[in-house]
């Protein structure tokens, strides 16, 4: 489990990538109704498939609750890039935009997840 968290932090830190892309072309592969969904992208289907008792722990559900958060705040700044609207999406991928915050608190707890499996399973 450690290594598909390890992997989907890396996966989602390309987003950044992907808005500053459409922020500068107005352009993007990614449509607004496919990114704000939580479920779609692969971690999502991993972590929403998690067995009950999993899901139910403090951790899981924090991550669940941040990416659901981090995937609204993506499809917010790819819906203000796609529309034109540059200057607002840089704000929210700026230092301390919602974006940018989502993106930070997200990643964190997916660390904390792991650290805490990794715990475990060294007792």
């Amino acid at each position: 489990m450690q290594a598909e968290i390890t992997k989907h932090i890396a996966g989602h830190s390309k987003w950044k990538q992907r808005l500053r892309q459409a922020i500068d072309t107005g352009q993007s592969e990614w449509d607004v109704a496919g990114v704000k969904p939580d479920n779609l992208c692969e971690f999502g289907k991993w972590v929403h498939a998690m067995p009950p008792e999993v899901k139910a722990t403090d951790h899981c559900k924090k991550v669940i609750e941040l990416h659901a958060r981090f995937h609204v705040a993506a499809a917010a700044v790819l819906e203000l890039a796609l529309a034109g609207k540059r200057d607002e999406a840089e704000k929210a991928v700026a230092m301390g935009g919602e974006f940018s915050t989502a993106s930070v608190q997200l990643t964190q707890a997916m660390m904390n997840w792991k650290r805490s499996l990794d715990a475990a399973n060294a007792a």
